[in-house]
């Protein structure tokens, strides 16, 4: 799996040739959606536009989640999470962009911790109007390329980064999220997709960049 993406490199460092709004027409040549940048944060560097999946935990979910800048560069910060948090009001067409690039950097882990993190991705919705997601991982013990089926209450998960040797390094991942959906779920995805959604687990600290979705070239 490809997982050093220039493009998103370019993206991140400029961000000025991106198309930030959210077209129903077929993508352009080099035309990507910035999905989130984690420019925007609340009064206490909460992630602006950001929701938790546990609404009895908000404060610890206030505490673990932070907007932080480096070399002019906003990232997210996650330390000791535990618990989820997505996106709210986001949605995007998964088959004109169905690449989604991000980095992440890991710079704690607790041993025997898995996953140690994951970003998801929800293309559609059950009957129950219960999103459907795809969870790709950094596993502390399992290979790259791993693929773990779904339950009814869990998403898929394949894992796309390893290992916990390079601590403090940026890794950057390029996924499909609408081959991979169609290839689990046997069936097209919604018209829109759902969201997004990340989560750092207990005893982990890392940091999440931007999220960008691209069409195939």
């Amino acid at each position: 799996m490809e997982r050093r993406v220039s493009m998103y490199a370019a993206i991140v460092l400029g961000l000025m040739t991106t198309v930030c709004a959210w077209p129903d027409s077929a993508a352009a040549e080099g035309q990507v959606l910035v999905l989130e940048d984690f420019q925007a944060k609340e009064a206490d560097g909460f992630p602006s536009q950001w929701d938790h999946e546990n609404q009895r935990s908000q404060s610890k979910g206030r505490d673990a989640y932070k907007v932080q800048a480096e070399n002019g560069a906003s990232f997210l910060s996650a330390k000791d999470a535990g618990q989820r948090i997505k996106k709210k009001k986001i949605d995007w067409d998964p088959k004109a962009y169905p690449i989604l690039t991000w980095r992440w950097r890991l710079n704690k882990a607790s041993s025997g911790t898995e996953p140690l993190a994951a970003v998801y991705a929800s293309l559609d919705t059950d009957l129950l109007f219960i999103p459907v997601f795809t969870k790709y991982v950094w596993s502390g013990s399992k290979p790259e390329g791993t693929f773990t089926e779904g339950g009814m209450f869990s998403g898929s998960e394949i894992v796309v980064q390893s290992g916990t040797k390079e601590i403090g390094q940026w890794f950057e991942e390029r996924v499909n999220v609408y081959d991979d959906f169609k290839r689990i779920h046997q069936h097209e995805p919604a018209a829109r997709a759902w969201g997004i959604s990340i989560i750092s687990a207990p005893g982990v600290e890392i940091d999440f960049g931007p999220l960008i979705a691209a069409p195939v070239n």
